[in-house]
């Protein structure tokens, strides 16, 4: 019993479509991490300077200020963190872009090579000398 399941399993782990799916999220972290810096490191300053050195990542708009006693902080502060989520969003809308783009060129892509397919099978393949003189004698009996 337990050999079919693992046998199931070894037949599912090992399908085409899970490894590219596994290598499909492995990539699509690496990506992440790539627009993340993206729009951390490069387009948020911009947009700070262009809107008058404002700094996103410390932008925050503070609900409740940290509470003190004699030997430290008792109670942190909470704080909406506006910065953070500008930046989220931004991540989202540059990720989204380069899947659309993406998507939108393997389409273009497939259809390219589906038209080249259709082309190539389009084109008759030349007869041999057999086929020729068999068609010439299935017309020769046909009239």
């Amino acid at each position: 019993m337990i050999k079919k399941y693992l046998q199931e399993f070894r037949e599912f782990a090992v399908k085409g479509s899970v490894v590219d799916l596994a290598v499909a999220v492995i990539i699509g972290s690496a990506f992440g991490k790539i627009v993340s810096s993206l729009v951390a490191d490069v387009v948020m300053p911009l947009i700070g300077l262009i809107v008058g050195g404002v700094d996103f990542t410390n932008w925050r708009w503070t609900l409740k200020p940290a509470v003190l006693d004699g030997n430290g902080i008792s109670s942190p502060a909470i704080t909406l963190n506006i910065g953070a989520f500008l930046q989220n969003i931004f991540d989202f809308i540059i990720i989204a872009l380069a899947i659309f783009l993406m998507v939108k060129i393997i389409g273009r892509l497939k259809r390219q090579l589906i038209k080249e397919q259709a082309a190539g099978e389009a084109v008759p393949t030349p007869l041999t000398k057999d086929q020729e003189l068999l068609t010439e004698i299935r017309d020769a009996l046909k009239r």
